[in-house]
């Protein structure tokens, strides 16, 4: 198709993809306020937050399968549909279980977007280096959509309901249907055997159950869940069960044998180191930043904006620098930056402060660039046949990574906190009842409004530092991880790997 069809079909699609990924962030903003209103268990409010990412995560096979085979401008635009139906219900919602039954069909269509996106990018830029500058700008909306989720949600929520979080979305969506049934043109796939239904329920339960367990093991902070390793069990099996018959299948429904590229390994194994990275730190330095240096959650979105702008900036410079210094090396570099981010916080000497954590966010921020290298990595090695199989995989990989450090790190960080406030406990004057205690350690806020109820001001002098050394400790532990897959990913990418040439 013409240029000017060409980036205008990006346009539109970089435009729904920002409402897709403020939507991931908004919802941190938006849940105290559904919480005071609704008054949901602990369990509804679990589900509010995950049932979107394991509805996501587990239809992104299947999604894409259907959008090779019926198209992806169809199902491009349904999901369009979708997610501004899901969007408008939210009117109607009265309760927790609403609430959770909108985030699930808000998954259903961000399962259509997410990946339809990356493999019609693709498609439409068959030129390698218009594809670097595409993905660049794909990647960098990504990252601002993340970071103005937040700071568009205090705003929705200081001056309407926690309603508006969902509703800022439908006019943006809206919009999205009527320009891509003006600009986008249609792809598929040529294919002689029917979808298989049994392979795609295999993995939309076997991927929603691994990471499901593995969020799990992260809530509890602890492995000694049965039912969490039933779960994860079952999801591996499934998964294996999968992945064997689309090994042996003519016209499989994901094409694994993609795996038997090194580059294209390298790739996925960049988006999920990548997102573990910066998952992990987010949201345990987003938490020190409210509770430790009280800022306030809008304060603390306008902070985060620049990490994000960051980030967007080396998505659009880092297939640039690759061509110059290298694939290898700027991949390998970017990944050791966002590595010497986790450390610096680490290994400090000194107090940290509001400046170091910064820094440290700012180096992880531009280590996020190498999500964009890591993406063309991947579709440079697949052709338009296979890009919807590689853009599922990405996505998968995404969330393993999101899911995996949040629930690793988090669980390193929320152990020592818990151990160390109730051995602290033990020394106080006061008598706190163990039921308190006990909800005291389960985390900094908690601990922190226990301590204020029973006037115990230098008892939240000690709770702060505890959970700063908790980061600093969990940020450690990250930091080991992240050089090990940084040697890992370096390993497997080859030397003189071009992105700028595709091999199909």
């Amino acid at each position: 198709c013409s240029p000017a069809r060409r980036w205008g079909s990006l346009a539109v699609m970089m435009g729904s993809l920002l409402v897709v990924a403020m939507d991931m962030t908004i919802m941190t903003i938006a849940i105290p306020a559904i919480s005071r209103e609704l008054n949901p268990s602990t369990e509804q409010l679990l589900w509010i937050v995950d049932s979107y990412s394991l509805v996501v995560a587990g239809l992104l096979v299947v999604m894409s399968a259907l959008s090779d085979r019926f198209g992806r401008k169809r199902v491009l635009m349904l999901g369009y549909l979708t997610f501004s139906l899901a969007s408008a219900g939210i009117v109607l919602a009265d309760s927790a279980g609403d609430v959770i039954a909108i985030r699930l069909l808000l998954g259903v269509g961000g399962s259509m977007i997410m990946p339809t996106t990356l493999s019609m990018i693709r498609v439409l830029f068959t030129d390698p280096q218009e594809r670097a500058t595409a993905i660049g700008a794909w990647s960098a909306v990504a990252a601002l959509g993340i970071g103005v989720g937040p700071i568009l949600g205090g705003v929705l929520l200081h001056f309407f309901s926690w309603h508006s979080a969902f509703l800022v979305n439908l006019p943006l969506m809206l919009l999205a249907v009527v320009l891509a049934g003006l600009v986008l043109p249609e792809s598929t796939v040529a294919v002689t055997k029917p979808l298989d239904w049994f392979a795609a329920l295999l993995s939309m339960v076997g991927v929603a159950e691994v990471l499901f367990a593995i969020k799990r093991f992260g809530e509890l902070k602890s492995l000694a869940s049965w039912d969490a390793w039933a779960t994860l069990v079952t999801g591996i099996a499934l998964l294996t069960w999968f992945t064997l018959r689309c090994l042996h299948r003519e016209e499989p429904l994901l094409d694994l044998r993609l795996f038997t590229s090194r580059s294209f390994s390298a790739g996925i194994l960049t988006a999920l180191v990548t997102m573990f990275s910066t998952a992990a730190a987010f949201l345990l330095l987003t938490q020190w930043l409210l509770v430790v240096d009280k800022q306030t959650p809008t304060a603390v979105g306008f902070m985060l904006l620049p990490v994000t702008i960051i980030s967007g900036v080396a998505a659009l410079l880092i297939a640039p620098l690759a061509g110059r210094a290298g694939t290898r090396r700027t991949l390998v570099g970017g990944l050791l930056l966002a590595t010497a981010g986790m450390l610096v916080l680490a290994l400090y000497p000194g107090r940290v402060t509001l400046g170091l954590v910064m820094i440290s966010l700012g180096m992880i921020g531009v280590g996020m660039g190498t999500l964009a290298l890591g993406s063309l990595l991947i579709m440079a090695q697949t052709s338009e046949d296979t890009a919807g199989n590689a853009a599922a995989l990405e996505e998968i990989s995404y969330e393993l990574g999101n899911v995996l450090g949040v629930a690793t790190l988090g669980a390193i960080s929320g152990a020592y906190f818990s151990h160390g406030v109730l051995a602290a406990a033990a020394d106080l004057d006061v008598s706190v009842d163990q039921g308190t205690l006990k909800h005291a350690s389960e985390s900094v806020a908690a601990a922190v409004q226990v301590a204020g109820e029973h006037g115990l001001t230098g008892f939240v002098h000690e709770i702060e530092q505890l959970f700063t050394d908790s980061v600093r400790l969990a940020f450690l532990a990250g930091g080991a991880a992240m050089l090990v897959l940084s040697a890992l990913i370096a390993w497997l990418t080859p030397k003189n790997v071009d992105i700028t040439k595709t091999t199909h």
